[in-house]
């Protein structure tokens, strides 16, 4: 029986170690800390829960179909429950705008909050939904491993129609004047870690994700995705092993056969699977002279993508107005994506998001809101050093939401931070950055870091430092097409 080893047990490593176990194939996964599920992490502070990861899902059919192809129901693991109007957006001035998937109530919140760009908004949807389609059929389902996986005439063809020339601000404004519209669409560069006044437009295909595709949220919390995806790959017969961290990777004659672990044990393989950032662990587990087209100083050249900083918030009581997904927008976007990108500092007016899901399930919260309150970070200098005191930029941020009138402090029972420096420390982030190298540049949007090694055989990637990209659908597709690839390379 033909075996894979899994470094990693994030939903990518996870999403390949059900595809693979499945198939038939002897399947062993290694994962540093004590839980799965990558940054998809379960935190409890008293009687409050809080998914650290993800807090917004969308493409549920991504994770359906992790175990659904193994002829079981999705719903026995996770019940992902669909948020129609899912995010208030706030803005200085008092005004406030909800997102929703229903067209019908989005058009009417347009009409009440920005009428002159109402008309527009089919359009714009038209428009998105068409980019959506084309990385639907040609990107999503792909996994590269070398430059001439690339070369596709039809891949290159569909690339040149979601306009990639185009930045996503510049695309906006083909159909809305309205500023904090703007602002609030620009927001979607987050999601993987950029500036939208720099990342392609064919990013704008995440609006549709929740603005047509819909926004969920399991019930119980998202970690339960992670819990489904791991209960079934042992189901399926993967061994599944957390607080094992791995040494190195074991490469005999260019061709990667195993790994050690920590404690000095080895485990060979026919395939290894890199379930991690890849700017920081494909150097930490190999020799660079075992990989010559991705040496150190290559490692080191990508810019990150934005890291976080983190409050979670347990209260004593719910508070009202908190919608499940809400946005606190500073009052100069441009100034904030200068001081994260140009100047690597934390803003001084920094747009706030909480997610609350005791809102839509207070039985995760039982006593009071469970705030998840995210700021947008730089990634940690070149030196790894943190650029802030973190207890007065939490103090900051909740004097800025007392300003829209969100008082934490009177009602907190539980608190905890997190920063930049707990990201890379935990998760072995690239300069604590969430979704590795940035969308900035043109090769770094499109031409991410293959799926495979170029210079160690049956060494292959998953995670969001690769394609097709951060977010916790792309991730878990990652881990899907890679285990094809390496089902079909074996003829099983």
């Amino acid at each position: 029986m033909k075996k894979t080893i899994i470094i990693g047990g994030g939903l990518g490593g996870l999403s390949a170690a059900v595809t693979l176990a499945n198939a038939g194939m002897s399947v062993e996964l290694y994962e540093k800390n004590g839980h799965l599920g990558g940054k998809l992490m379960p935190v409890r502070l008293g009687s409050h829960t809080f998914d650290f990861g993800p807090n917004t899902i969308t493409m549920p059919e991504v994770f359906d179909s992790v175990i659904e192809q193994t002829g079981e129901s999705a719903g026995d693991y996770f019940d992902l429950i669909p948020l129609e109007t899912h995010t208030r957006n706030h803005f200085p001035d008092g005004q406030h705008l909800d997102f929703s998937s229903d067209t019908k109530i989005m058009q009417q919140e347009l009409e009440r909050f920005a009428p002159t760009d109402a008309p527009d908004y089919r359009r714009f949807l038209d428009e998105i939904t068409r980019i959506y389609n084309l990385s639907e059929r040609y990107f999503f389902p792909s996994s590269f491993h070398s430059w001439r996986d690339y070369l596709s005439p039809a891949l290159g063809k569909a690339l040149m129609q979601v306009r990639p020339l185009e930045t996503m601000d510049h695309f906006y404004k083909r159909y809305f004047q309205d500023t904090k519209l703007l602002q609030a669409l620009g927001r979607y560069a987050t999601y993987i870690g950029s500036s939208p006044y720099k990342a392609p437009a064919t990013f704008s295909m995440i609006a549709y994700l929740e603005l047509v595709g819909g926004v969920y949220y399991a019930k119980g919390g998202n970690v339960r995705i992670a819990e489904g995806f791991a209960a079934v790959a042992r189901k399926q017969g993967a061994q599944l092993q957390t607080g094992t961290a791995v040494n190195r990777i074991i490469v005999r004659d260019g061709q990667a056969v195993g790994v050690e672990l920590e404690n000095g044990s080895v485990s060979e393989a026919d395939a290894v699977i890199l379930n991690g950032d890849l700017l920081t662990a494909f150097p930490q587990l190999t020799a660079e002279s075992e990989r010559p087209s991705f040496t150190d100083k290559k490692s080191v050249s990508y810019e990150p993508s934005i890291s976080a900083f983190v409050i979670l918030a347990g209260l004593d009581t719910r508070l009202p107005g908190l919608k499940h997904h809400n946005v606190y927008f500073s009052d100069d976007y441009v100034s904030e994506f200068n001081d994260l990108f140009e100047k690597n500092r934390y803003s001084d007016q920094p747009t706030v998001y909480i997610s609350n899901s005791s809102c839509t399930d207070p039985e995760v919260s039982p006593d009071g809101d469970n705030l998840f309150i995210l700021v947008n970070a730089p990634a940690l200098t070149a030196d790894g050093k943190l650029q802030i005191d973190a207890d007065a930029y939490k103090n900051r941020i909740y004097d800025f939401l007392k300003e829209y009138g969100i008082d934490i402090r009177s009602h907190l029972v539980e608190e905890k931070t997190f920063t930049s420096s707990f990201i890379a420390e935990n998760f072995n982030a690239f300069r604590g950055a969430l979704y590795g190298p940035s969308s900035h540049k043109k090769k770094d949007a499109f031409l991410r870091p293959a799926n495979a090694s170029t210079d160690i055989k049956d060494l292959y990637f998953v995670g969001g430092s690769t394609h097709p990209g951060g977010g916790s659908p792309m991730v878990t597709m990652s881990g899907h097409n890679v285990a094809l690839r390496i089902l079909k390379k074996f003829g099983i």
